[in-house]
């Protein structure tokens, strides 16, 4: 038995001269030297006593050692579960206890805040370092740059992702290497990726976009990836010139529209610009093109499905809208009570099935049954509708959705209104509890320039917008909270000002 993922993304590459990242100190790191380096610490896992199907959970910065962590994974049959720089000792506490890992890698600084935590819970602990210096780093100096790859099944599970659990407790998404692979390979190909590619990469390695799409499109297309450690603005700009293809969050393309340096010289070479995890406004899209002519490609993914759907590469990339489901991926809005299929046009929940879908969660039987139909449809949690013309728009989440006085609310088509308003940089738009009518819409204004006329609004949504769905208060605040991705975070805001309208 072969292990697909492994031969796919990074075995096919052995032995090549041919740069695969280019570091931010100029120099660059060839395929061969990579997988010589992940061959050592598959080495260096093995000896430590993991064996296929144990999990290692890793908090460590993005580097080349980071990512060559997660191919010796691949190739000797572990469970890689990368986890957000950022979290704290109760949320790893967590992570660590739930999954099971047997062995937990983190940096130096935080060898005595992890390993104890590890300790507790029967784990070993192995430092690696942005550098690429620690204990980890030592165990596999003297080991061999080849190792003989464990065989897995494309059932066999490669990864644990968790959850952001803002409604409750993360939860373990379980991705196989079917899961994988068959995105990898179907963006790869209707993205156009090739071996001639150089993709600019500012995005943290922890998460689906930047570890899953940005990195596995680049193996299987046999490109390269001029790897940052983060997005910064003057490195981007300094090496967009060297780059064919960019894939970032919203902020990434806001920021570089803010700097006059970024011209449409400066991107005229570029092939691609992609855009995800977050939606992107629709004056964003219309601001790049002015500025550089590009048009910027959104597409829709999660977690628990890596993409879904994608705006064409050839044809119109619609802003507003997240395209298309990707080959082999089928897509349906259905009724949230019901489960039954609604008419085009009508928003409801948006459901996915195809080789893309996790194959559910960890230790989470009921959670799974719950969101994972035995036809396998995955209810995604987001809310939807399909156009006239097949392009799938995000209406918002299915927890988002506002019910005032028996109403139901979607909060995207008023914040699209208010982001439309002069003065208004962006909106979220959130139900709070309201006496009377249960709860009811609060809207929340990031003011830009001189800020904006409320009352000017005001006029504005009460000829828009049916009363049941005007705004109760309008609040200007100076920025919404978001997640690492850049997702506004519903839920802080709904807990924020909970209590705005106790006294109504």
């Amino acid at each position: 038995m072969a292990n697909a993922l492994y031969d796919a993304l990074f075995g096919r590459h052995a032995g090549s001269d041919a740069p695969f990242l280019h570091l931010s100190d100029g120099d660059a790191l060839s395929y061969g030297a990579f997988l010589g380096m992940a061959a050592r610490f598959a080495h260096a896992l093995t000896a430590a006593g993991l064996a296929p199907g144990d999990r290692l959970a890793a908090q460590i910065e993005k580097s080349p050692d980071a990512l060559a962590l997660y191919a010796a994974c691949v190739q000797a049959g572990m469970i890689f579960l990368p986890l957000n720089t950022a979290y704290t000792s109760d949320e790893l506490t967590y992570f660590i206890e739930n999954s099971g890992a047997r062995l937990v890698v983190c940096d130096s600084a935080k060898r005595d805040e992890v390993g104890a935590i590890a300790d507790r819970l029967g784990a070993a602990t192995l430092t690696l370092d942005a550098d690429g210096t620690g204990t980890l780093a030592d165990a596999a100096a003297d080991q061999p740059a080849s190792f003989d790859t464990v065989p897995r099944s494309e059932d066999d599970l490669a990864a644990f992702l968790y959850t952001s659990g803002t409604t409750g407790r993360s939860k373990g998404a379980m991705l196989t290497h079917a899961n994988l692979l068959s995105n990898a390979q179907a963006l790869a190909d209707i993205w156009r990726f090739t071996a001639d590619d150089v993709l600019l990469h500012a995005l943290p390695i922890f998460h689906t976009h930047g570890l899953f799409v940005a990195t596995n499109v680049t193996l299987v297309a046999g490109g390269s990836m001029i790897f940052l450690p983060k997005f910064d603005l003057d490195a981007i700009i300094d090496r967009l010139p060297q780059a064919t293809a960019m894939m970032g969050v919203p902020t990434f393309y806001t920021r570089l529209l803010a700097d006059a340096r970024f011209t449409g010289d400066l991107a005229a070479h570029m092939r691609l610009f992609v855009s995800g995890s977050a939606p992107l406004l629709s004056e964003t899209h219309a601001a790049f093109e002015a500025r550089t002519g590009h048009r910027i490609l959104e597409r829709y993914g999660m977690t628990e499905t890596n993409m879904n759907t994608s705006n064409p590469y050839d044809g119109e990339r619609r802003a507003g809208t997240v395209g298309f489901p990707l080959p082999e991926v089928e897509l349906k809005i259905t009724d949230p009570a019901s489960g039954e299929t609604l008419r085009q046009g009508e928003i409801g929940q948006i459901e996915v099935r195809g080789p893309n879908v996790f194959k559910g969660y960890w230790q989470m039987p009921e959670k799974t049954a719950a969101e994972l139909r035995k036809d396998g449809f995955f209810i995604t949690g987001d809310l939807g509708r399909i156009d006239e013309d097949g392009y799938v728009h995000i209406v918002g989440r299915n927890k988002d959705l506002i019910i005032s006085g028996g109403y139901n609310i979607y909060p995207k088509e008023i914040e699209v209104l208010l982001d439309e308003q002069p003065g208004v940089l962006e909106s979220a738009v959130v139900g709070v509890p309201h006496a009377d009518f249960g709860e009811t819409v609060l809207g929340l204004l990031v003011p830009e320039g001189d800020g904006p006329d409320l009352e000017r609004i005001g006029a504005e949504i009460e000829k828009s917008l049916a009363g049941f769905k005007r705004p109760r208060k309008l609040l200007v605040i100076d920025e919404l909270p978001r997640n690492t991705m850049g997702k506004v975070q519903k839920a802080a805001l709904r807990e924020r000002y909970a209590d705005l309208f106790a006294a109504v």
